[in-house]
């Protein structure tokens, strides 16, 4: 199933999953999957690994998500592919069919040229476009506070409708803690002329470090509110995993309540923390 056609008829509701370390046997993440999956989500989108070359292991984990009878999406990083490797994975995934894709540009690894044969995740699109027709459900990557690598959110959403120009069906957000981030930048979306649905990424919270490594990379801001709580919790694992999810079903019962088009959790793999916001709001979908 494509997940594109699912938001006509309801709030989707998504987790995200990443593959073991490759010296790791990929089955140690099954129990997880089998979780997760077990929580109903409509779709479970699978990363890939560090520089964009654990490919295999996605389409692998991947594939088990569908022998479970949950819908899937694989994640497909450019920046370090040529055009052979990508068809390559998309026939792996027609292979084992899968037929969601998130196509990101993904980021530079040290020490590794990036070959720039696609040097945005437009270039991706278009070319799997091009390759595949409408075989493929492609899903785009977005920033509510713009791209790092932007100057302004307004030049970044100009790149974004680019994007959906190019063929991207939906599009999922980067993780964000302030909900306002994410309303300025629906109506300026929409502004640009962007109309396929946006689910809103959240991560909960759960280890202090993790986060503040997560904001580096991604350049989201951390709120006065968000940041009274990591300064009062911090130093006690268990309190902060509690309120990171008190906070987390804060904003996405905000986000229902205003009508999102669906909601997207980065699980970090842990069941727990997911099967806790399942419960939480289960009855608002």
């Amino acid at each position: 199933m494509k997940t594109c056609d699912l938001f006509s008829k309801k709030t989707v509701f998504s987790f995200e999953v990443f593959p073991p370390k490759k010296e790791i046997p990929v089955e140690t993440v099954y129990p997880t999957l089998e979780k997760l999956s077990g929580l109903h989500p409509d779709f479970i989108s699978v990363t890939c690994g560090a520089g964009g070359k654990g490919g295999n292991l996605t389409v692998e984990v991947a594939s088990k998500i569908k022998s479970l009878n949950c819908e899937t999406a694989a994640h497909l990083p450019c920046i370090n592919l040529d055009k052979d490797e990508v068809l390559d994975t998309l026939q792996k995934l027609r292979e084992h069919r899968i037929e969601n894709i998130l196509a990101l540009r993904g980021d530079k690894t040290p020490g590794i040229e990036p070959k720039c044969v696609f040097p945005h995740a437009s270039d991706l699109i278009a070319f799997i476009r091009q390759q595949t027709g409408d075989e493929f459900n492609i899903i785009g990557a977005c920033y509510p506070e713009g791209h790092p690598n932007s100057k302004t959110l307004a030049e970044d959403i100009d790149h974004l409708k680019i994007k959906v120009d190019a063929g991207a069906s939906e599009l999922i957000t980067q993780l964000f803690f302030d909900n306002r981030d994410f309303y300025n930048f629906l109506d300026k979306s929409t502004q640009a002329g962007i109309r396929v649905p946006i689910e809103a990424g959240i991560m909960p919270v759960t280890n202090k470090k993790q986060i503040e490594r997560m904001v580096t990379l991604c350049g989201a801001t951390l709120p006065l509110k968000f940041q009274k709580i990591l300064t009062r919790y911090g130093h006690d694992n268990t309190a902060l995993r509690d309120a990171g999810i008190a906070y987390a079903i804060d904003q996405i019962v905000d986000l229902l309540a205003n009508g999102v088009d669906g909601v997207h959790i980065y699980t970090m793999n842990n069941p727990y923390v997911a099967t806790r916001i399942a419960d939480a709001i289960r009855t608002l979908l």
